[in-house]
């Protein structure tokens, strides 16, 4: 039997790298996606231009110790062009596509802007990345997954898409732009399922709780932040992840608009799965 193939876009660090290993011990092939091909290249994140941790071609080596194939797909995700292309690369290899995972996200100015501070290109570039660019995925892989049986669509959203802030962005809280991209891509998952309830497809909407990503260590963690919500590994929201792809949440989760990452992880014994990718990538 071939192995199935999943598509993660946000790969080279990060949940998404975990996820991409994580499915692939699962038995997937993946195709993943990211700005930073090699280690060292350095773009910029939140106004700073530096290398962080991480890489496409160390996930493909991971997933490829896992005995999956990888394919690397260099793409901005501003960048509809290579996005679509990365998107065609993966069905001419592969020739079908399982699983789309949308969990990249745009990470720039904007995010964390006051109101009276958010100017219209930081909220343009949010929405193209966070709203756009994974419509753009759903709408490329579609019909193929249409044709197959058991595709699954995954989208990454955020737990601030569904409650205020507590405080201030600059103070420990969130500001508009990037709850309100995630709250837009929520509604995704609701319109699929109506326009195509007899196809088999699922749509899955989950968060990951508060995650201390690479990019949150090199710019500052928000310590208000940290006092209000407790971290969740990469690793176990990965695991979550795996598990959707071949298990079907229960009913009480399916009734929610959107699954929480953490209390899955703690419901089905996943919170202390170590990472699934190795020390040095």
């Amino acid at each position: 039997m071939s192995r199935r193939v999943a598509f993660v876009s946000g790969a080279s660090r990060g949940i998404g790298a975990e996820s991409a290993v994580a499915l692939a011990r699962a038995g997937f092939d993946v195709a993943i996606t990211a700005r930073t091909l090699d280690a060292g290249e350095a773009y910029d994140h939140v106004g700073k231009v530096a290398p962080l941790p991480g890489s496409l071609r160390a996930t493909a080596a991971a997933i490829e110790a896992e005995g999956g194939k990888a394919l690397c797909l260099q793409a901005d995700i501003l960048d509809p062009a290579a996005v679509d292309q990365a998107a065609q690369s993966a069905l001419e290899e592969f020739g079908r596509i399982d699983l789309l995972f949308n969990n990249a996200i745009y990470q720039g100015a904007g995010n964390q802007e006051r109101v009276l501070e958010l100017t219209p290109g930081q909220l343009r570039a949010i929405y193209q990345g966070n709203v756009l660019t994974p419509l753009a995925l759903v709408q490329r892989f579609l019909p193929t997954m249409l044709k197959q049986s058991g595709s699954t669509i995954i989208n990454m959203l955020s737990g601030t898409a569904f409650i205020d802030p507590p405080a201030p962005a600059d103070q420990g809280g969130w500001g508009f732009a990037y709850p309100s991209s995630k709250a837009a891509l929520q509604r995704l998952a609701g319109a699929l399922r109506s326009e195509y309830p007899e196809s088999g497809l699922r749509i899955l909407n989950t968060e990951p709780g508060l995650v201390v990503t690479e990019l949150m260590k090199a710019s500052g963690i928000d310590e208000g932040v940290l006092g209000r919500f407790s971290p969740t590994p990469a690793s176990s929201i990965a695991a979550v992840i795996a598990w959707l792809a071949d298990n079907d949440p229960s009913e009480e989760w399916q009734g929610q608009p959107c699954m929480r990452g953490p209390a899955m992880a703690e419901e089905l014994g996943l919170l202390d799965v170590p990472s699934f990718l190795p020390e040095a990538t």
